[in-house]
């Protein structure tokens, strides 16, 4: 039987864990797999799909997430809510775009053990930070958006989406008026139980930064903070000073992984496992 092939496709990819995330799961099926990192300009990715398409499935990061749309066949639920597919599974009669990151992220909240059906602070609303605020408000979490002025416009869209999808949702806006979100930014008398950063403040190398200042934490219960590299950023070690659970973004990224790899093959994994190679991925970091 031939080895089949996977990849994952982006640019430019520079230091990606994603064959050694990937290649770890396999090793768990007992399945070694060709595991490739694909570099494809935007220019060049409709001359380079048809090889793309001749895999077994792959992986999608920036640029491609949007564009890589036109290319399936369709799409499951959460790739049609958020406009974006970062896996893409390959059979002969069709190629199916997927968002394995929303499941990535709803996984590590319950494994931090928040909820988003609570009271909640996302730092930060482009890219991933808009599927969490959406997946929040969705969740029925009272959710307070905090954002830089420069990025009001599309704040108010997140908005806009949130209420098309669910016009009774609860969310506001909170604007970062500093270097970072502070108490006095947020409405009066405001208390969270969740916060999630979904900016990158506070990643390598940039290591001494965070998106609030300490006092933002008062009270909140638990911190998810989407930042992966490095594995403790100084947000998640403030947060457990002052007595909140927290987590970072590696258990995110293998977990949209393993996301991955129900699709492809129905695979199942133990809990331990999972949590082995998340550390060993913090290891490598």
């Amino acid at each position: 039987m031939d080895m089949r092939k996977f990849g994952i496709l982006g640019h430019p990819l520079g230091h990606s864990l994603s064959p050694q995330i990937h290649s770890a799961l396999f090793a768990l099926d007992g399945e070694k797999v060709d595991y490739e990192m694909y570099d494809i300009a935007p220019e060049e990715l409709h001359n380079k799909f048809d090889f793309l398409a001749t895999l077994d499935g792959f992986n999608i990061t920036i640029p491609h997430k949007v564009s890589i749309i036109d290319f399936c066949d369709r799409l499951d639920a959460g790739a049609q809510r958020y406009r974006s597919v970062n896996c893409i599974k390959v059979t002969k009669e069709e190629k199916v775009g997927y968002n394995t990151d929303v499941i990535g992220f709803t996984k590590s909240i319950a494994a931090l053990g928040a909820s988003l059906n609570s009271r909640v602070l996302l730092i930060g609303c482009g890219g991933v930070g808009r599927m969490m605020a959406i997946e929040t408000a969705l969740e029925g979490g009272d959710l307070t958006i905090a954002a830089l002025k420069s990025d009001a416009a599309l704040a108010e869209e997140v908005v806009k989406e949130i209420k098309a999808l669910k016009s009774d949702a609860k969310v506001q806006l909170a604007w970062i008026s500093g270097a970072a979100l502070d108490k006095g930014d947020l409405p009066g008398g405001a208390q969270y139980d969740l916060l999630i950063n979904a900016c990158p403040v506070g990643m390598f190398p940039k290591v001494d930064r965070m998106p609030c200042t300490p006092a933002v934490l008062d009270g909140v219960k638990f911190v998810f903070d989407a930042v992966y590299n490095p594995k403790v950023t100084l947000l998640s070690k403030t947060a457990r000073e002052k007595g909140a659970k927290a987590m970072t973004g590696m258990a995110m990224l293998v977990l949209q992984a393993v996301a991955a790899h129900e699709i492809w093959d129905g695979a199942s994994y133990k809990t331990e496992d999972i949590n082995r190679i998340i550390s060993d991925m913090e290891d490598l970091i």
